[in-house]
């Protein structure tokens, strides 16, 4: 079985890494948000996405399946600073696999919700896996958050997906999420941790200042007694406790 993984993975990996390039995706990325944010009714909640910590968007996450199924995308995780709005984006990777008999192929546009700081710290690692290292729940759709479930309101992570037209929470169980160090090379010139990116005020390369900007526009509604997010320096200390404050220039 794993011969014949590997085989397959061989085999779909020039469909998976045949992708457009970072400024593309990141238009990709911008095109994403208008568009589902464009209709209220069955948009990501407005008040969710006020709330959020981060956001991370991938365009086309590809699956494919001959006896082994398989997933891969390419993305970019944006995060807030403080009351000054959103950051520069990050580059994120997607990637996992099931077996079971099955065929077939599709391309879904994927959105997440990071809505805590246990969700943010993942976020910050090397890499995780979502579901196992992150609780992820399928989010609610419309104007607000009143049908969220209990499972809902304590999830690490919310998500969301988007496959012919369909908008729909998703619960994306399993999957690993892990920095893209060469895209962000491409974006930022060195192959930047995205804690470096994230949690700094690290300037936005040109391709991605459409997306800042339309995260802010729909994200205007701020809390009157504190930042929406706290950034606690253990916000962006690693498993063993190593501060990484010290290595970040401070906003």
């Amino acid at each position: 079985m794993r011969r014949c993984y590997v085989a397959v993975a061989m085999f779909l990996a020039p469909a998976f890494l045949a992708a457009d390039t970072a400024q593309e995706r990141l238009a990709d990325a911008t095109s994403i948000l208008k568009e589902v944010m464009a209709t209220p009714d069955k948009s990501i909640p407005q008040d969710l996405l006020a709330k959020a910590h981060c956001i991370v968007i991938v365009p086309g996450l590809k699956q494919a399946a001959f006896a082994v199924g398989g997933k891969y995308g390419r993305g970019f995780a944006v995060c807030r600073r403080g009351r000054s709005g959103w950051g520069a984006p990050g580059a994120v990777r997607v990637e996992g696999g099931t077996f079971g008999f099955q065929i077939g192929a599709s391309s879904t546009d994927v959105v997440m919700l990071i809505m805590n700081e246990r969700g943010m710290r993942r976020l910050l690692e090397d890499k995780f896996t979502l579901g196992a290292e992150a609780t992820v729940a399928a989010g609610p759709i419309g104007r607000s958050t009143t049908a969220q479930t209990d499972l809902q309101l304590s999830a690490d992570i919310l998500s969301w997906s988007r496959s012919k037209g369909l908008f729909a929470g998703i619960a994306l169980q399993g999957a690993t999420l892990r920095n893209d160090l060469d895209e962000n090379q491409r974006l930022y010139g060195r192959k930047l941790h995205n804690k470096e990116i994230l949690m700094t005020n690290m300037k936005a390369p040109a391709a991605a200042q459409q997306l800042v900007a339309t995260l802010n526009r729909y994200s205007r509604v701020e809390s009157k007694n504190k930042p929406l997010e706290t950034r606690a320096e253990d916000a962006i200390k690693d498993r063993n406790g190593a501060d990484r404050t010290k290595t970040a220039p401070k906003p």
